[in-house]
């Protein structure tokens, strides 16, 4: 039997938006979305200023670990 396992979203902050201005603001938090596929690419799927999830280059955020008050607040906004 597999075990089920509990994803805890994962938060990155853009550091570069170069090549996507109108879609990535630099500094935001941005909430990531389990893709293993574009990992494996270099990519991360972000929900992004439009509210719908895209690839960007994992090379333009950095993860960031948020306090559970600010996570709530964070995937309540999503």
């Amino acid at each position: 039997m597999k075990k089920l396992i509990e994803l805890t979203p994962e938060f990155v902050v853009c550091l570069h938006n170069e090549d996507y201005p109108a879609s990535l603001e630099r500094h935001k938090i941005y909430r990531v979305v389990p893709d293993e596929d574009a990992a494996a690419d270099g990519d991360l799927r972000i929900i992004d200023e439009s509210g719908e999830d895209y690839l960007y280059p994992a090379a333009y955020f950095v993860s960031i670990t948020v306090p559970r008050i600010v996570e709530e607040s964070l995937l309540k906004a999503s």
